[in-house]
Order: structure tokens, then sequence, then C-alpha cells
């Protein structure tokens, strides 16, 4: 590679607008810029949206999004989060609040399929995942409803 034969890619550098260059140029006279008006001037700038004065298309349309209170109450856990509780011991709700497990506002949990678990658990109240009831009753623990 030399220095005199590079160059960029074809198309890759457009060329500039020769503007006001006389009637043949297609932009000669006003150069694009129309007969009169904000945008005919120099300096004629106003903000992203603005609409000359009418409401702007983004504070006539309805505000839209929905953030759910739901989220708050609802909790999930690994399955790996339960080899903190003693083995044979019955988990609920209020067991893994106590435990800090999940947030104290919790008020559904669900347990998914997520590392390993040791040893043998009961989960009572607590929703679990196809996986994670399988993993559980493998290791000779319960899932009640």
């Amino acid at each position: 590679m030399f220095l005199n034969t590079i160059a960029p890619a074809p198309g890759s550098r457009k060329k500039n607008k020769r503007l006001g260059r006389g009637i043949g140029s297609t932009l000669g006279k006003t150069a694009g810029r129309g007969h009169k008006g904000q945008h005919a001037r120099a300096g004629g700038f106003h903000k992203v949206g603005f609409e000359g004065g009418q409401m702007p298309l983004q504070r006539r349309l309805p505000k839209v999004g929905f953030k759910s209170h739901l989220k708050a109450s609802v909790a999930q856990v690994r399955l790996s989060e339960l080899n903190g509780f003693p083995e044979g011991v019955t988990i609920d709700i209020a067991a893994l609040i106590a435990a800090n497990v999940v947030p104290a506002r919790t008020k559904r949990v669900r347990v998914f399929d997520s590392g390993e678990l040791n040893g043998s658990v009961t989960l009572r109240g607590v929703s679990v995942t196809r996986g994670a009831r399988a993993l559980i009753e493998s290791k000779g623990g319960k899932v009640e409803a």
C-alpha cells in the first residue's frame, strides 16, 4: 500500500451542495430555502418539536407506559438460596422474609431451578417451576400447596 493509492470507498464521501450558484444549478436564488419565513432567514432557529406556537405533537398525545405495583409484592428465589435453611425444615413466605431471602413486602414467591440443592426441604405456600419441583423431590423434599 502506498500513500498515493489511499482513497475512501466509492460513494462514502458525498459532495457538498453548492448553494446560490445560479438558476442552472437548481439551488440558485433562494438556495433551497424556499420563500420567506423563519427557515429562510439566517439564524432562523427553533427547538426540536416546535410547531410555531401550535400545541406540539408530543404534548397532544396521551402519556403511555405502565409501572406494575404488583412487582414489589412478587419475588423469585433461586433453588440454591434454599441451602441456607437447615435440612428437613418447612419453608414458607414468612421464613423466607425472616431469612432476608425476599423483601418484607413480598406476598407471592416463585422458586426456580438455578444452582444446586444440597438437602431436602419442604415448601409450603410457595409456587415452584417444573424443573425446581423435580430437583426438590429427587432430594427427598416436598412441595405443598
